[in-house]
Formats: structure tokens, C-alpha cells, sequence
């Protein structure tokens, strides 16, 4: 995997390899990144559920400020750590890791841009639900999931369906 547009274009990014992360594929991620050019640079980024951190990695790379990178794998935060210090040093600063389980977030924070991507195979809109409360107003929620789904509290822009996955925009 790369990044695929940006300051750090054509950098490789890790993966961690294992069958508790699904890594966006670059058709999809080149896709996603062309509905949110309207809403780019966001100033504050999470990326729920990040595995390798390619969402917010490539975020950063467009010109984001900051990105909370949050997964509760051991594995997947060493490998964020790791794409961190491989894009140098301007990425590391603007880069927080936390190990946690989306559901268990206590943010004063608020961000502009929240991408979640959790696992399909225990996919639940209960966990989807408790990031809104960490959006700032007009900021925008994209989810990753295997169906299409309805978020309380947002406003659905649009779903573009890749193969077994379902990209959806929605707004405050």
C-alpha cells in the first residue's frame, strides 16, 4: 500500500498483516479521497478503527493538521507508529496514537473529519454511533461498511458501493 496524493505521495505504508484489519484498497481509497475533495484540509482528523492508519495518514498528506489515529490492536498502533516515523518527522507531531476501544473514547476534542472503518465481520451501528459526538458542527462522518446504513444525528451526501464495501459521506 501507498499513499497516493499529497506531500508524502508514493510513500509505502505498513500493514499489520493480519485477519483483524481489511486495509481500503487504493481503488477505493482514491474514490473515497475524491468525494472529501470539497471538505480538504480538515484542521482535526480521527481515524476510528485505523488498522494500518492509511485514512489518516493520507489525510495528513493532504494537508491535515492533526490525526488522532485510535484501535484497540496492539499490532495495528505499532505499525501507525511505524508509517509515522517513516513519513518523518512533521507526520510524527501531527500524528497521536491512542489503544482503545472505539467505544470506550473520551474526547474533549472535537474534529472536522472522522473516518471509521470498523471490522465487517462484527459490524454494528452501535458502534459507529458514539463518534458523532465528537464532530465538530459541518464537519463530516465517513463510514466504511458492508451494508449501507442510516446514522442518527447526520445527514447521509452519498454511498458508492466497491465490491463487498459500502463508502458513505454523511454531515452534521
Amino acid at each position: 500500500m501507498r499513499i497516493i496524493s499529497g506531500i508524502y505521495k508514493n510513500k509505502e505504508i505498513l500493514t499489520p498483516g493480519d485477519s483483524l484489519t481489511h486495509p481500503m484498497g487504493n481503488r477505493e481509497k482514491i474514490a473515497l479521497f475524491n468525494m472529501l475533495l470539497p471538505y480538504f484540509p480538515p484542521k482535526t482528523v480521527l481515524d476510528a478503527f485505523s488498522g494500518s492508519g492509511a485514512l489518516g495518514l493520507e489525510s495528513l498528506s493532504r494537508g491535515a493538521k492533526s490525526v488522532v489515529f485510535v484501535d484497540k490492536n496492539k499490532k495495528a498502533c505499532e505499525i501507525i507508529e511505524k508509517n509515522l516515523k517513516n513519513l518523518g518527522p512533521d507526520a510524527e507531531s501531527r500524528g497521536k496514537i491512542i489503544k482503545s476501544d472505539v467505544s470506550s473514547l473520551n474526547f474533549s476534542e472535537k474534529f472536522d473529519l472522522i473516518f471509521a472503518d470498523p471490522p465487517y465481520d462484527k459490524f454494528t451501528i452501535e458502534q459507529i454511533t458514539p463518534l458523532v459526538n465528537f464532530l465538530n458542527r459541518g464537519a463530516v462522518f465517513v463510514l466504511s461498511s458492508p451494508i449501507p446504513v442510516e446514522i442518527p444525528g447526520l445527514t447521509l451526501l452519498k454511498t458508492r458501493k466497491y465490491a463487498g464495501c459500502n463508502i458513505s459521506l454523511f454531515v452534521v
